[in-house]
């Protein structure tokens, strides 16, 4: 699916990065990040597309679909993503996850879950559900897509524009480094999701009880 969504960047520009990054932060398991660096690659290799306007892309879709998210999540509540969240990878586990780190760290969720693919499609939804205020998610949730969009699509931009200058081995270790350093705080996520869902247990049966 990605390769073919990549492929989409050249026919449709910005429409195509919003559009995935926008349905991605709304809960749909989409490869919205992958299409930001993409497109910011595309456009450091070729100049048929302005980084300004991909970086502006992906942070609208971000904002606009974290938004879409939020209001789903406060309409409908926790019962709806108990019966629904499996559809979009969103388990029992992974929403007990969700609220314990939503008790224990609030905003800070809502911003950082932008940079952790675990967290980027749940984090919104999650918010809403956890009546989290509207005024301090959309604070925090249009500072986390501003900050995301420009790290990932200028820094994308950056290394598309070295490997230009660059060869062989050097241009593959600086991308893979880039890939690598975006990455890691989702593979701590996903290594701890056992330790964290312990954690989260015992966390809110005290919150409850108390």
């Amino acid at each position: 699916m990605s390769d073919a969504l990549i492929s989409l960047i050249p026919i449709y520009g910005p429409w195509i990065i919003f559009g995935i990054v926008a349905l991605e932060s709304a809960g749909v398991p989409l490869p919205g990040e992958t299409i930001l660096v993409a497109a910011s690659l595309f456009a450091a290799s070729t100049g048929q597309i302005n980084i300004v306007v991909v970086v502006l892309a992906a942070a609208a879709g971000a904002i606009v679909g974290d938004g879409t998210g939020y209001v789903v999540g406060r309409r409908m509540g926790l019962p709806f993503l108990r019966r629904y969240g499996r559809y979009i990878r969103l388990d029992e586990d992974r929403l007990l996850i969700g609220r314990y780190l939503f008790l224990r760290f609030g905003s800070a969720v809502v911003f950082f879950g932008r940079f952790i693919a675990v967290l980027r499609m749940f984090a919104a939804l999650l918010a809403g559900a956890s009546n989290m205020p509207a005024a301090r998610f959309f604070f925090f949730n249009i500072t986390g897509g501003i900050c995301w969009a420009c790290l990932f699509g200028f820094g994308a931009y950056a290394v598309g524009a070295e490997i230009h200058k660059i060869s062989g081995a050097l241009s593959v270790i600086s991308l893979g480094l880039f890939i690598a350093a975006g990455s890691a705080l989702s593979i701590f996520i996903r290594r701890n999701e056992v330790t964290l869902r312990r954690r989260a247990e015992v966390a809110l049966s005290d919150h409850s009880s108390g």
